[in-house]
């Protein structure tokens, strides 16, 4: 992927998508070492977005709690079942 393409607002499945590619083709050992590292640059700018997206997406969820006629909003805390 090219620096220009990694400008376009990718989402999370398709940053992750391009992730596991990245990491096949370097699992795979093929590449010299000039690729391999345009790779593994890639892949760090990818995993820096997935986490800005998560990142993001956590301070998005939150839960609207109705108290005593008023609304309290809070974080979202996941309980483990």
């Amino acid at each position: 992927m090219e620096e220009k393409e990694m400008k376009q607002e990718l989402n999370f499945e398709e940053a992750m998508k391009r992730l596991e590619e990245i990491a096949q083709e370097l699992e795979k050992g093929d590449l010299d070492l000039d690729q391999s590292v345009k790779k593994f640059e890639e892949g760090m700018a990818l995993s820096k977005k997935c986490n800005e997206i998560l990142q993001e997406a956590e301070k998005r969820i939150t839960i609207l709690i109705q108290e005593d006629g008023e609304i309290k909003e809070e974080n979202f805390v996941p309980t483990e079942d």
